[in-house]
């Protein structure tokens, strides 16, 4: 039998491409839209144009979100230097021989640096804090510190808790103060 003879969809169906069911599918599908064309009734034959209009909808979306991402790790970055540098410039040299303990809360362990008597005093006082700063610790003004931890709160190491804080009444040992100036 002649192969240029026969339609598309019987020669689909002949080298098994498809099977009886889909080529009546697509015939009763083309013998519809022909009967709404005469009709006059607007047929929706291609909604090429509305997909790929709300793929570019998607993909500027996409691109917005990934922007934002971008501009908000570019921005935590910048404050991250910003406390870095408050830090360096008001880092106080205080070196001396009287041991001060704190808890490094990144990693749960006591540390201890070298003061002077003065500093170990303003440390307890809560007028100066502790901060890292590349890998070591320095001592800043309590303002300082809080404001490098506004912009970067990983570097705040140590403040003085406040003496302000209410005792609990249940507390059996409320009525024994922990000095200050406590040496472990």
């Amino acid at each position: 039998m002649n192969i240029m003879g026969k339609s598309l969809a019987d020669q689909l169906l002949g080298a098994g491409l498809v099977d009886e069911k889909k080529v009546k599918k697509a015939r009763q599908e083309k013998r519809k839209v022909n009967k709404q064309l005469r009709s006059g009734v607007a047929v929706e034959v291609d909604n090429s144009a509305e997909r790929i209009a709300a793929d570019k909808a998607a993909q500027v979306e996409r691109d917005k979100a990934l922007n934002r991402e971008r501009q908000q790790r570019e921005q935590q970055k910048a404050m991250r230097a910003q406390a870095l540098q408050m830090l360096e410039q008001h880092q106080l040299s205080c070196e001396g021989d009287v041991t001060f303990n704190f808890v490094d809360p990144h990693t749960n362990k006591v540390k201890q640096i070298l003061v002077d008597a003065r500093t170990q005093k303003h440390l307890s006082q809560a007028n100066l804090a502790i901060c890292l700063l590349r890998e070591r610790y320095i001592v800043v003004p309590r303002n300082i510190a809080e404001k490098a931890a506004e912009r970067f709160a990983d570097v705040l190491i140590y403040i003085a808790p406040d003496h302000d804080q209410q005792v609990d009444e249940d507390d059996p040992y409320k009525d024994y103060q922990i000095p200050d100036d406590l040496m472990w």
